[in-house]
């Protein structure tokens, strides 16, 4: 339990660098900006949305961090039986990683101004995210057919509310993901996604990262 908190934590702390590195990687004594450049209502280091999406994401981390952590204790009493976890999770996380990859390729492209491969590398990520939510509801059609379902037994619960809150969070970036592949699709200048992308960026791999926690975690207290 301790080690799946731990990664949890480093997650958060990662996600945390990547939204500062605008604001950690200026100099102020180098730097100055005249006053003619700064709002009259003055302007934040990070862009709103950066921030916001940092506050979701660690009420994100803290949330799957409580579920584990209650996950380790229950899974201390004596009426525990433990889940023969279904294969198609390996090809799953696979799939995942691959959406990750598409999604950080066209965050590069945002960067070169390339939209052509931005609109490829969205809907890249897109089709494999949406393969791997299929591939999720796939597990739980395999434990339903061998007659595992929400109350036949602690370890099962935990099972599905563990990859039904992953997945919850998956549809939650796909929103922001078809928004921004509309736009993308309706030839805006990719100068005016950029930000979208990279945010799109940081949530898929914060998600991948997250699974890959609640995979080992399955897979330990399964096996």
């Amino acid at each position: 339990m301790t080690t799946s908190l731990l990664v949890l934590a480093a997650i958060m702390a990662v996600v945390v660098w990547w939204l500062l590195r605008p604001t950690l990687n200026v100099k102020p004594w180098v730097e100055q900006r005249p006053i003619k450049n700064v709002d009259a209502e003055g302007t934040l280091p990070l862009p709103p949305v950066k921030v916001g999406l940092g506050v979701f994401l660690a009420v994100a981390t803290s949330l799957f961090a409580l579920l584990i952590s209650a996950y380790h204790m229950r899974m201390m009493a004596a009426d525990w039986t433990h889940l023969a976890l279904p294969r198609v999770l390996w090809l799953n996380t696979g799939v995942l990683i691959l959406s990750g990859v598409a999604m950080q390729w066209t965050r590069a492209a945002a960067q070169r101004e390339q939209i052509d491969s931005v609109r490829i590398g969205l809907i890249a990520a897109g089709v494999f995210t949406v393969s791997f939510l299929a591939g999720q509801l796939w597990a739980w059609q395999q434990l339903n057919a061998a007659g595992y379902f929400v109350k036949t037994d602690p370890a099962t619960a935990f099972f599905y509310l563990l990859t039904a809150l992953h997945g919850l969070h998956l549809l939650g970036g796909m929103y922001v993901w078809g928004r921004t592949t509309a736009r993308v699709l309706r030839g805006v200048e990719v100068g005016k996604v950029r930000l979208s992308v990279e945010l799109c960026t940081v949530y898929w791999h914060y998600l991948l990262l997250v699974w890959l926690v609640l995979f080992a975690v399955l897979l330990h207290t399964h096996s």
